[in-house]
């Protein structure tokens, strides 16, 4: 035991004689210098991930707001449309337009000649297409200012 500490002793004592080497320290120096960048650069590109993250991040929560903030000005456009103001005007205040006529109609009357909607297991795939493409032509037509204003 006391020769493989002694080996072990003047291994160590060799290699730190080798640190006097000016060659010897220059590349353990450089070494060292080379590693210290590189971290610095891997610390620096993970800096900027994260930071392209939040970038992500808030500009996906700006989207979603702009897109809030048009449908809020289409909600308004829309009740400022002579069409809002005349279902309002019937509804709230029972208004009609000039040289119109109100039935009224028992409701036991009305309710007799009603059909009960299909549950939705008895929904056609078709039904539901027709109705939403029907919604979608109803959407086209608000856009564009093609509705059926009544004045």
């Amino acid at each position: 035991m006391p020769t493989k500490f002694k080996n072990y002793k003047k291994y160590i004592v060799n290699q730190v004689t080798r640190f006097g080497d000016i060659r010897f320290a220059g590349q353990v120096i450089f070494i060292a210098i080379v590693l210290l960048i590189t971290w610095s650069g891997i610390q620096a590109i993970q800096s900027n991930y994260k930071l392209q993250q939040q970038v992500a991040e808030i500009k996906q929560q700006n989207q979603v707001a702009s897109l809030q903030n048009s449908t809020i000005a289409l909600q308004n456009e829309y009740y400022k449309s002579n069409q809002y103001l005349e279902l309002s005007a019937r509804q709230n205040f029972g208004l009609a337009l000039p040289g119109e006529k109100e039935l009224l109609v028992p409701q036991s009357v009305a309710l007799s000649y009603t059909v009960s909607p299909p549950s939705f297991n008895e929904t056609s795939t078709s039904s539901v297409y027709m109705h939403s493409q029907l919604n979608f032509i109803t959407w086209v037509d608000f856009f564009l200012h093609r509705g059926n204003d009544i004045r």
